[in-house]
């Protein structure tokens, strides 16, 4: 199983290359496109299994022990994000194959969407810091290249603000490697277990804080977070979906995995952390209820869900964190599938904006049905799994006294509810108005069955994760476990 741990990195580059040779036929490199990505969800799958039946999967490259050489781990959380991510990359692929734009138009689309996605992967499986600098940057790359790609001259200028923040945030990325590297002779994530717990509790809370920073830039947290409504909002929509649904959580994953893994319970900074989730979450949601534009309500959605997700972490309790990982799974699946239905009803009435449109669940019942079930439970309304995943974190918020947390989450909830009721009253209900870029009903877009197949079936997927909410929050829970206790990942990958 260890000589398979490297297969989600090695076959998306590998991809990559072959789809390059192949630049001129579409149909060879959307081949190559689907059959690599569909290995990986098969691989990532194992990989999960593997890592909650017999413990973390442990790889060193080269042969080399650590710390010396490279190490990629697989343990419960990075088997969790690689199964949710394959299988969300291999849809929204579908979903692109079907929608004219970037991906007909430009040979340059796969090669750049598998490296993206290998750099998503990296970022999961590597177990040293440097490692995840190189994912990250893996990931900066290509996303800067997807987000500009056949655009005009707005979505460049958004791209570059995307850019030039995620710069900035790379840079600081190193200078903490730098620090950390200097204090403990170490990048190695399970040699800094060891070697953190060895330092002053003050500069183990200043190199936490430090992470922290560093990452809430790519997860977007407050007050770091202007850089994503005006960013993913102008890509076209596959772009946006993958980028929402993706890589704002692998930022989370790196603060979760950071915080749990370095610092102990006397340096962990959990009421900081609680105050900006609740921040985020307010300041995100209030964002989204002023816009007047479907992508951009959705992309202010983004950043008051990693309120949720961070509102778990900063717990710091198995019931906390077993409610932010099942709320990640959920939130992953829902908003893809959200920023794709935005993206059909674009096509299908010709613009975003709600002043523009309306009625387009009379006219395309279908496509009201897949907008309004992941709505209802991005709002956490009973029986979907949002209402599962944030009881899991009312639940646990209550457990340990943080009443004005768990009423903030509660409030939030209710204006969520409250922007999906906008977007539906908008666009969704009232009298058909359609702008003169909409598609014609009789000669609708050649691959439009393929965009609603991709959409239907993630809606379906979301919907499974409701039914099988009492399975997935166990392995929520012993990956919450593991976390909190992570004596065997250093065992594993120190020996």
């Amino acid at each position: 199983m260890n000589a398979v741990l490297p297969l989600p990195v090695v076959l998306p580059l590998l991809g990559a290359a072959l789809s390059i040779t192949a630049f001129k036929s579409r149909r060879t490199q959307r081949l190559i496109s689907l059959a690599v990505l569909s290995a990986t969800t098969v691989i990532s799958v194992v990989l999960l299994i593997q890592a909650d039946r017999f413990g973390p999967v442990v790889a060193q490259m080269g042969g080399w022990p650590a710390p010396f050489g490279i190490t990629l781990i697989a343990d419960r959380l990075a088997g969790i994000m690689l199964a949710v991510a394959s299988v969300m990359l291999v849809s929204v692929l579908v979903y692109a194959i079907g929608q004219p734009g970037a991906e007909r138009n430009h040979g340059a689309f796969h090669p750049v969407y598998l490296v993206l996605s290998a750099g998503v992967m990296a970022a999961f499986l590597t177990g040293d810091l440097f490692n995840l600098f190189v994912a990250f940057e893996m990931m900066l790359t290509a996303s800067y290249v997807l987000l500009t790609l056949g655009g005009g001259r707005e979505q460049i200028r958004s791209g570059m603000t995307y850019v030039v923040i995620s710069l900035v945030a790379s840079a600081l990325f190193l200078t903490s490697l730098a620090l950390i590297y200097a204090a403990t002779g170490t990048v190695n994530m399970a040699q800094l277990a060891v070697r953190m717990a060895e330092l002053p509790d003050g500069v183990r809370l200043a190199f936490g804080l430090l992470l922290l920073v560093v990452f809430g830039i790519k997860a977007a947290l407050f007050p770091l977070f202007s850089w994503l409504p005006d960013s993913y909002p102008t890509a076209p929509s596959p772009i946006t979906a993958v980028f929402a649904g993706l890589l704002t959580k692998v930022g989370v994953y790196a603060i979760i995995r950071t915080q749990t893994l370095f610092l102990d319970s006397s340096s962990r900074p959990g009421t900081l952390i609680l105050v900006v989730a609740s921040i985020t979450m307010v300041v995100g949601v209030l964002g989204a209820i002023a816009q007047d534009d479907i992508p951009r309500i959705l992309s202010f959605h983004i950043v008051s869900q990693i309120g949720y997700m961070i509102m778990g972490l900063g717990l710091f309790t198995v019931a906390g964190l077993a409610g932010a990982i099942l709320y990640i799974i959920h939130h992953i699946i829902v908003k893809t599938t959200l920023f794709l239905v935005a993206g059909l009803a674009e096509v299908r009435a010709g613009s975003g904006r709600l002043a523009a449109i309306g009625g387009v669940a009379r006219v395309y019942p279908v496509l009201g049905v897949l907008f309004l079930l992941p709505a209802l439970s991005l709002a956490g309304l009973p029986p979907f799994s949002g209402f599962v995943a944030k009881f899991a974190l009312v639940e646990a918020g209550l457990s340990v006294g943080q009443y004005v947390v768990v009423a903030i989450s509660i409030l939030v909830s209710l204006l969520t509810l409250f922007s999906m009721t906008k977007i539906w009253g908008g666009a969704f209900w009232g009298e058909p108005q359609f702008t003169e870029d909409a598609a014609d009903p009789e000669a609708p877009p050649k691959g439009l069955r393929v965009m609603y197949l991709s959409v239907g079936f993630l809606v379906a997927v979301s919907l499974a994760v409701a039914l099988a909410a009492g399975p997935l929050y166990n392995l929520s829970d012993r990956t919450a476990n593991e976390l909190l206790h992570p004596d065997r990942y250093v065992v594993e990958v120190l020996g």
